[in-house]
């Protein structure tokens, strides 16, 4: 199966590692790149934001997301290097360079992109997984650097690993797999002297352009936008938060994130829970935000349920192919009254997600800008929230040969103030995974919230039905 998950999940074997960054050359020239007049997207500039304050305050918020694959045979450097600069070219993302100001103003800088070259760098045999899952994160730079995107090989004796590790600003999920179809296309092609057959691109600068254009078009009175406000003035004014104590208002500034990851499903288990939503009249998603609806409900007692959830925002007909920070937060909202079973709330949670997609070009950022006056709004610069993120992996094209490289996608820790969800369907096994705040009290809450929430979803599996205890 294809293999997810955090670094730490990450067994590379052992091998002579070279890497590929971008040149001192190219690095001259993006320096002195002028102001470019189309802004970040709305999510990359408050990334770049929140990545300023926490490398103040000594911590990593920079998300680093990495690919890995496994090829046969000895690898051919020279080839290799025209197929990583050949893959920073295709993709407008990697042009681009930015800044951010004294007063939080974020610049962009953008050079041609033929100005993009890649040069590798020989670092000799690793013995040990560990010491090159500390060389890739400690040589990648944060996002506030335009060298934050690295690539590799670990060579074996008749084998050698491939990886990209790109920080978040440049990549999201559906990226990381692009990158790994463009880099195994784009190398086979310069082994074979052959044009790769990679479909043209759309770049990412046309998609910031059409973002912004639309979000400064919304004013308050906007019904996007007086959905999202009524949502938060609901929740007391505050983005969703995870429902118990995490024990971080002492920190100072962010803290690093711990990793919980554990199997939720076999497939056998994951096919009945997904037959218990549809007669429910709900599907597999609707089903998650219910079981966390639940979840929240035996453990708090609330009544509501209040959760963010990414979204792919690729829209235009070349964006399809495109790496590039292509996301955006979408708001899932539903009641939980206190007689809820899991067979009557699928459909609701359902209805909740499906409709929430209505929102997926409107950015909450914006909204917030045009919430200032509003009363009862509490959120503040630097927000973070509960999110829930959910991926089919057996619906990624090209996931067969996944399986058959050895293929794998992988991210850093970094910091954490809130709790942050994954949950990844395989062939044979759905998985559960969880990124906290690395305090004793998150740890303990979080493992109360996990191990409700897994009896949950395992009596809909068993029995296709679950309902609140009397006492929740």
């Amino acid at each position: 199966m294809v293999n997810f998950g955090f670094f730490d999940d990450w067994h590379p074997q052992p091998g002579r590692v070279t890497s590929w960054s971008v040149s001192a050359t190219a690095q001259a020239v993006m320096r002195d790149a002028p102001e470019h007049p189309i802004p970040p997207t709305y999510q990359q500039r408050e990334y770049l934001r929140t990545t300023q304050r926490t490398a103040a305050a000594g911590h990593r918020a920079s998300r680093l997301c990495m690919i890995s694959y496994d090829i046969p045979g000895n690898p051919d450097i020279d080839a290799m290097t025209r197929a990583v600069t050949a893959f920073v070219r295709r993709h407008e993302s990697f042009s681009s360079w930015f800044t951010v100001e004294s007063d939080e103003r974020v610049v962009r800088h953008v050079v041609d992109a033929q100005v993009l070259e890649l040069v590798p760098t020989e670092h000799g045999e690793f013995t040990d997984s560990d010491a090159i899952r500390r060389h890739v994160q400690d040589t990648t730079p944060d996002a506030l650097h335009w060298n934050c995107f690295s690539f590799g090989i670990i060579e074996q004796e008749q084998a050698f690993t491939v990886y990209a590790a790109v920080d978040h600003l440049h990549t999201d999920g559906v990226a990381q797999a692009l990158t790994c179809v463009d880099l195994l296309m784009l190398y086979g092609a310069e082994l074979s002297g052959t044009e790769p057959a990679l479909a043209p691109v759309d770049g990412h600068l046309a998609y910031c352009a059409r973002e912004r254009a639309y979000n400064t078009e919304l004013t308050e009175q906007s019904p996007p936008v007086t959905t999202w406000l009524k949502l938060l003035q609901r929740n007391g004014g505050e983005m969703p938060t995870f429902p118990l104590y995490l024990g971080t208002e002492n920190a100072p500034g962010y803290v690093r994130g711990a990793v919980l990851t554990l199997p939720l499903f076999t497939e056998s288990d994951a096919l009945r829970f997904e037959q218990a939503c549809e007669d429910g009249g709900g599907r597999f998603l609707g089903g998650l935000f219910a079981a966390l609806a639940l979840t929240e409900a035996e453990l708090t007692g609330n009544d509501w349920h209040f959760i963010l959830s990414p979204a792919n925002t690729r829209s235009a007909p070349g964006e399809a192919g495109a790496v590039g920070y292509y996301t955006n937060l979408l708001p899932i909202a539903f009641d939980v009254p206190p007689e809820a079973r899991f067979s009557s709330l699928v459909a609701a949670a359902q209805e909740a997600a499906d409709r929430a997609k209505e929102l997926t070009d409107v950015s909450a950022h914006r909204v917030l800008e045009l919430a200032a006056p509003e009363p009862g709004i509490r959120v503040r610069p630097g927000w973070s929230a509960m999110m829930l993120s959910y991926v089919d992996v057996r619906k990624i094209a090209g996931v067969e040969m996944f399986d058959r490289i050895n293929g794998g996608l992988f991210a850093n820790r970094a910091a954490a103030s809130e709790v942050y969800v994954w949950i990844n369907r395989f062939p044979d096994v759905t998985t559960l995974s969880l990124v906290f705040p690395d305090t004793e009290d998150a740890n303990e809450s979080v493992g109360r919230y996990v191990k409700t929430l897994t009896e949950i979803t395992a009596a809909v599996a068993g029995a296709g039905d679950y309902a609140l205890r009397v006492d929740a």
